[in-house]
């Protein structure tokens, strides 16, 4: 079957609301910025010049509306993005700390994201595209983890790459031992994983990254694991390597959606070099440029509109 599309992500698509000065009165201003992380990351691969499509659910209200007019004004395919009349869209409130770091407040019990049903997949949409891509947001309850299930059976039979980034968001679940058994259930089916630092302490309870990673290599047999670092870099374990990039020194005001572009810029690498002879300087490069890209997403707002332009990753690097 010919692949029509680079990549299909499935997950949440919402509202980030982040925080933007004072009013005249002292009140906190918010802005509301389109994201998801799953989104993110297509918007970072059409700005690569991808063909990619989203699979998720919000409601008719306007903040829907909006999400959806704005995946389609950033090219990505909107056919399989489903519109709930009877449960809103999820919100989450961005609370910024001084050094950019932040903190969410969900507003999501229940959300449109969290309605997604296994009927809901088609697997025909699926079998067009080369990579499948999803995180845990999607599998923090019972339906939209059936869906998410659903869908990655049919990447796996029909043989997409499939990449995973957890994207743990302990304030979403009922518990964090569910969100740890979701998170290796994830783990067993991906050939890409984008973990972070904390992430993969959590789940290996490893202090320490290498013997982390390995552990999941040992135990999941994952091709490549991506491991972002914040502003101190990211490595890549890939076969018997392992490759480490520093990160860019750039002036921060908040860190959303950093991981998104750091994962969709190894994902157009990914998809222009095929995840099975990739070498050393490869892996380097693929670090240096998302590294860059994920940097300077961080000296904007929000995410989907800010992602950065190729040329402008080139320049930071």
């Amino acid at each position: 079957m010919e692949k029509k599309l680079d990549v299909i992500a499935l997950g949440e698509l919402l509202i980030d609301f982040t925080m933007n000065g004072e009013s005249e009165q002292g009140n906190n201003m918010f802005e509301a910025c389109p994201g998801g992380a799953p989104c993110n990351v297509l918007a970072m691969l059409n700005k690569m010049g991808k063909k990619t499509a989203f699979l998720g659910k919000v409601g008719t209200d306007q903040f829907g509306v909006l999400l959806k007019d704005t995946l389609d004004e950033a090219g990505i395919n909107t056919s399989n993005l489903q519109m709930d009349t009877k449960v809103n869209t999820t919100l989450a409130f961005v609370h910024t700390y001084p050094d950019g770091d932040r903190e969410f407040s969900f507003y999501r019990n229940p959300g449109a994201d969290m309605m997604l049903t296994e009927e809901e997949i088609d697997p025909e949409f699926l079998k067009q595209s080369k990579i499948f891509h999803f995180g845990t947001l999607s599998m923090t309850h019972e339906g939209v983890r059936k869906a998410t299930k659903k869908a990655l059976n049919i990447a796996r039979e029909n043989g997409l790459l499939i990449s995973f980034d957890p994207n743990l968001r302990p304030p979403l679940w009922s518990s964090l031992d569910l969100a740890k058994e979701q998170m290796e259930y994830g783990f067993g089916f991906c050939d890409v994983l984008k973990i972070s630092d904390n992430e993969v302490q959590f789940v290996s309870g490893k202090e320490d990254y290498d013997e982390a990673v390995q552990y999941l290599q040992e135990e999941y047999h994952i091709p490549l694991i991506l491991l972002t670092l914040g502003k101190d870099g990211s490595r890549a374990y890939y076969k018997d390597m392992r490759v480490e990039r520093k990160g860019y020194k750039v002036d921060t005001i908040e860190t959303t959606g950093a991981g998104d572009t750091f994962c969709g810029s190894a994902l157009n690498y990914v998809l222009e070099y095929g995840l099975d002879n990739l070498t050393e300087e490869k892996l380097g490069e693929m670090l240096t440029f998302a590294n860059a890209a994920a940097a300077l997403i961080t000296t904007r707002k929000g995410a989907i509109r800010s992602m950065p332009e190729k040329e402008e990753v080139l320049q930071v690097m």
